[in-house]
Formats: structure tokens, C-alpha cells, sequence
């Protein structure tokens, strides 16, 4: 387990502030519209108002999704797993920003964009491919800023796909229950 935390340890040092000029660049603008799933409802609802009604069934997924995902990683398992954050050491001065108190474990900016993602992609594809790219951003931007260890990023993701998995099968376990 240790050779586990040191492995997380060494990967997010140097993932930190790691890239190309461009990297930099795009950071901020991917942080700043993950912040709050704004990247998410814009999403949602250009869906609706472009997508007829497959659009407006993966949008009511994606949102769904992304709620359970919210419930299950910010307050059912930060709280049950308090970690910090990378230590502010490791960010550059200049890109270190405001970081939250939260524990670091696991992701909640992943896990809501994967399982927004991952709620879309099986009722509108090509949009779900879109979002998936939007939220691999989203993952690595998370290391990337210092604000989590790799872990933290792959447990969200994780939480992501589980939640767009409790979503899609909910109506087939209500149908069982009710008929």
C-alpha cells in the first residue's frame, strides 16, 4: 500500500505544473467551466435546444447522472476519506489559486463529468464521445492545478461511471418493481 501512496505521490509532483506553453493556456478556461458542472448544464442544455428528443432524453440522463455522482463523491465519500490536497509547494506560484478545504479524495469535478459522460454516450453517442473528451480534460486539468493526486482523479471517474450506471439501469429496476 505504501509503494501504492508513493507511486500517487511521485505522479502528481510531476504532473504538476508539467506541459507544453498551450497546457497552461487551456487550464484555466477547462478549470473554470468545470467549476459548479457549468461545462455540464451548457451541455445539458444546448442538448435540448438543438438535440429533438434524443437530445433532450441524454441531457435528462446526463444531469441525473451527474447529480448522483455530486451525492455519492461530495458527501458520502469525502467525508467518510479526509485527505489532503497536494501540498501548495508543488504548484507553481503563479497557477497556484484558491484551494478549496474539501478532502482531496475523490474528484468531484471527475466523477460529475464522467458520469455526465458516461449517461450521454449510450443515448447520443456522438455527443457522449464530445462530453467524454470534456471530461478527460476535466480529469487531468484536476492534477494538473495541483488541486488532486492522480488517485483522487481515478476514484471520481470511477464514482462517474458508477452513477451514469445506477441512472440508465433505474428505470428498468422501477419497471421490474412496479409490473
Amino acid at each position: 500500500m505504501a509503494e501504492l501512496h508513493d507511486g500517487d505521490h511521485r505522479l502528481a509532483r510531476r504532473a504538476i505544473g508539467w506541459g507544453p506553453p498551450w497546457v497552461r493556456q487551456v487550464a484555466p478556461a477547462v478549470q473554470e467551466a468545470a467549476e459548479h458542472t457549468k461545462l455540464w448544464w451548457a451541455a445539458a442544455a444546448a442538448m435540448v435546444a438543438f438535440g429533438g428528443w434524443r437530445g433532450r432524453a441524454a441531457a435528462a440522463a446526463g444531469v441525473a447522472a451527474m447529480a448522483t455522482a455530486q451525492v455519492l463523491s461530495n458527501a458520502v465519500a469525502k467525508p467518510l476519506y479526509r485527505r489532503r490536497r497536494p501540498p501548495p509547494e508543488w504548484v507553481p506560484e503563479e497557477e497556484l489559486q484558491e484551494r478549496p478545504d474539501s478532502s482531496s479524495f475523490p474528484s468531484g469535478h471527475t466523477a460529475a463529468a464522467f458520469a455526465f459522460a458516461g449517461a450521454v454516450a449510450p443515448l447520443w453517442p456522438a455527443a457522449g464521445a464530445a462530453c467524454g473528451v470534456s471530461a478527460v480534460m476535466v480529469a487531468a486539468e484536476r492534477v494538473h492545478s495541483g488541486a488532486h493526486y492522480p488517485s483522487d482523479v481515478a476514484a471520481g471517474g470511477v464514482i462517474g461511471l458508477v452513477a451514469a450506471a445506477l441512472v440508465r439501469g433505474a428505470p428498468h429496476v422501477l419497471c421490474r418493481r412496479v409490473f
